[in-house]
């Protein structure tokens, strides 16, 4: 019987790190803009505070709920913030600890929850912005209602849209990806 005989080889031993030069590789994947980066933090935190300040513009006004389109854009900016929130302190966590956010499941749960919201707050911003010329344009009634402000909270809704949507495509894409 002939029997290959086995042989050993010589393998290196990997260069040792220096104790300042310990830092945690990051996979390429992971581009910045996606849950669980510092990108990923700066957009939630970005959509949180210009969704809580159209919200708080809005809420502010005693007649905003004479018109329905403003109580829609209160309505989705309110869920708005409160997702952007809970997916700014997911992220905190996430950094902290260390931890990637890259199962499937969670990647799939940010996607649908990032299109629900932003489709809810781009729809209410239209909305309301169609309002606001109405108001100020068409029926020159801004001596008796608070044009400019109903205008900063439906401007502040739509950069909170603006910084949803790349939250979203990335998501989307990394989800499309696995």
């Amino acid at each position: 019987m002939f029997a290959s005989r086995p042989m050993v080889h010589p393998v290196e031993a990997p260069p040792l790190r220096e104790l300042g030069n310990n830092v945690p590789r990051v996979r390429m994947k992971d581009i910045q803009g996606m849950a669980g980066t510092l990108g990923g933090l700066a957009l939630r935190l970005f959509q949180f505070l210009s969704a809580l300040v159209s919200l708080c513009v809005m809420v502010t006004m005693s007649d905003f709920s004479s018109v329905t389109a403003f109580c829609y854009l209160v309505a989705a900016v309110s869920l708005q913030s409160l997702w952007s929130l809970s997916l700014a302190i997911t992220d905190i966590y996430a950094l902290s600890v260390r931890r990637s956010l890259r199962n499937s499941v969670v990647i799939f749960l940010f996607t649908v929850g990032d299109g629900i919201t932003s489709t809810l707050t781009f729809s209410a911003a239209c909305a309301s912005a169609g309002i606001s010329v109405l108001i100020k344009n068409d029926l020159d009634k801004c001596s008796m209602n608070p044009c400019t402000r109903f205008e900063s909270a439906t401007a502040m809704a739509f950069i909170s849209w603006f910084a949803v949507s790349p939250s979203f495509f990335l998501n989307f894409w990394s989800l499309a990806s696995q």
